[in-house]
């Protein structure tokens, strides 16, 4: 049984709480932008992975299953952990509606309860933005897997910035909001690198920040004007959130 985990930060708190759990799936990937968010990731991660069937994949922070269930509906043996039980309790029951085997637990991100190089694949999506200590979870996504580490977070050269920034603003003022962590990519690169792994492939959503796109709701506005962006190179500058893939160097 994973340890359990610490409880002293909103990370923990918000996504315990059992409203939180149950509309989670609609907040953030409801809607034809929140759908176009989640099947440009899905594309990404699976590229990322190669070939699916059959291997060891754990997902941490695996919240209500969606990259879990994924990598199961492709033949996986699939682990997912996550610090709330309301979130894994609507992850079983997806899993159960589909008839996919998908050993859901209960554990902190920080002191994953598995040994070194458990897994072919370790990936954490929407946790390092959140977490008390990113450094720390990045080292132990690196200790269990054997080959590689996928992970996302938010750029700091983009228009993410200004929206952690006024986040961080209003949590000081005692507002109930969620004030995430912008990232450089050296900082990231920098952390992987103290564990052995490279970074093998980047992949850049979107220019504009979501909530933008959200406001016009239309996948093809989106995908013109994201085109548009990329094909003038700002989405390789300014592109976020980033996806990206870390392989263990050979030594």
């Amino acid at each position: 049984m994973s340890r359990r985990p610490r409880d002293d930060h909103y990370s923990y708190t918000a996504y315990a709480n059992p409203e939180m759990a149950r509309t989670f799936e609609e907040r953030r990937f409801g809607g034809p932008i929140g759908e176009l968010v989640a099947s440009m990731q899905a594309r990404a991660i699976t590229n990322m992975v190669g070939r699916i069937a059959e291997r060891p994949i754990l997902d941490v922070g695996t919240g209500t299953g969606r990259a879990a269930l994924l990598f199961a509906r492709g033949g996986a043996h699939v682990t997912g952990v996550d610090a709330s039980e309301q979130m894994l309790s609507m992850a079983r029951r997806q899993a159960e509606k589909e008839g996919l085997q998908v050993r859901f637990i209960i554990g902190d991100a920080h002191e994953l309860d598995f040994p070194d190089r458990a897994f072919d694949v370790a990936l954490s999506l929407r946790v390092l933005m959140h977490t008390p200590n990113w450094r720390r979870c990045i080292a132990e996504l690196c200790r269990v897997s054997e080959r590689l580490v996928i992970v996302d977070y938010p750029a700091a050269r983009s228009g993410a910035w200004f929206e952690s920034a006024w986040r961080k603003m209003r949590h000081g003022m005692g507002a109930k909001t969620e004030a995430y962590q912008v990232f450089t990519h050296q900082e990231i690169s920098d952390a992987f690198d103290r564990s052995g792994f490279t970074i093998r492939s980047v992949h850049r959503q979107f220019v504009l920040p979501i909530a933008f796109h959200k406001l016009f709701g239309s996948q093809r506005f989106t995908l013109r004007l994201e085109g548009f962006l990329d094909h003038i190179h700002l989405r390789e500058l300014l592109g976020s959130p980033v996806t990206l893939v870390a392989e263990r160097c050979a030594f």
